[in-house]
């Protein structure tokens, strides 16, 4: 999440904006990117009620002002899909440093056992980062894929959608909680592109219990 704020203030800063830089933004430091209710309050909440089965969070969104882009629709399109892209490029390093710590483990046997853990967070970390980039992909504000989608639709439509904008996260929470179904659907690309890569990999894993 911190990696795929930081996309964006950077992609901002290149095409223009410097909001993002002059508030402290352009940063991966964690704390800069914490939302007290959305990436703490919010969580926890929908946890304890759902009895452990449903969460769902977010980081700060970066501030932005689409009006300093040098080029206001390509600015714009950059920047909403810069942290997705961030996403996708962090499940390909993911997968690529899994190798790196299957080879290590195996020449080394001493660090076999801890390169097996590290293996397990790589895994990990492919699948959340496929979770992030397809989930932001969805058209419903304010998450990114609507950016793009509000500059697709017809003027009028466009202006129509825009005014969605004003329901923030609700949105997105209504759509995740009440429609599982749906969302399991859109999600279906995830689980697919990560068997793919398991499957390629897969040789390099070390045989100490981890699993896929």
């Amino acid at each position: 999440m911190v990696a795929h704020e930081y996309a964006h203030a950077a992609a901002a800063y290149r095409q223009g904006d410097d909001t993002a830089f002059m508030l402290g933004r352009l940063t991966l430091n964690p704390l800069k990117h914490i939302d007290p209710l959305m990436t703490v309050i919010v969580p926890v909440l929908l946890l304890k009620v759902s009895g452990g089965t449903f969460t769902f969070g977010a980081a700060k969104p970066v501030p932005v002002n689409p009006r300093n882009y040098r080029k206001y629709l390509r600015g714009d399109i950059i920047v909403s899909l810069a942290g997705i892209a961030t996403n996708f490029g962090l499940y390909v390093a993911c997968a690529m440093v899994f190798v790196v710590a299957g080879v290590v483990g195996t020449q080394l046997a001493g660090l076999s056992s801890s390169m097996a853990i590290f293996q397990r967070m790589l895994l990990a970390g492919m699948k959340v980062n496929l979770l992030l980039g397809f989930f932001n992909l969805l058209p419903i504000p304010p998450l990114d894929g609507s950016h793009v989608l509000k500059h697709v639709l017809p003027p009028q439509a466009g202006l129509r959608f825009r005014a969605l904008y004003r329901g923030g996260f609700f949105l997105v929470i209504a759509f995740v909680y009440l429609f599982p179904g749906a969302q399991k659907v859109y999600l279906w690309p995830t689980q697919r592109l990560y068997d793919l890569a398991h499957s390629l990999i897969g040789g390099y894993q070390l045989a100490t219990g981890v699993g896929p």
